[in-house]
């Protein structure tokens, strides 16, 4: 995971989940890594892992099943890049359609 200054390192754990989500290295219905051991992988504190699964769980992105860990959902991947696009034609494209305005 890279690190990016701009972003609250919670938010740049919930990328690299979803990315891993995106790439099929976490499938839905399947186990992901627990807290401690992404936490343990990423060198980061655990609350700042548990606050990003709490972050993509109000997404439904995953989902607790308590006693056993946290499970990609069915629509996790669906619901990831339908975020990514609305983000990508609302701020990146609209951004470079205004810089390639000022260039002329």
């Amino acid at each position: 995971m890279q690190s990016n200054n701009e972003k609250a390192i919670y938010l740049q754990i919930g990328e690299y989940a979803m990315d891993r989500i995106l790439l099929e290295e976490w499938r839905a219905e399947e186990r992901i890594p627990s807290v401690r051991d992404l936490a343990s992988d990423l060198e980061v504190n655990l609350n700042t892992v548990m606050r990003a699964y709490d972050h993509l769980q109000q997404q439904e992105i995953i989902y607790n099943k308590r006693g056993i860990g946290f499970f990609a959902s069915n629509s996790a991947k669906a619901l990831i890049l339908k975020t990514r696009k609305d983000h990508f034609l609302n701020e990146e494209l609209t951004l470079v359609f205004r810089t390639m305005d000022l260039l002329d």
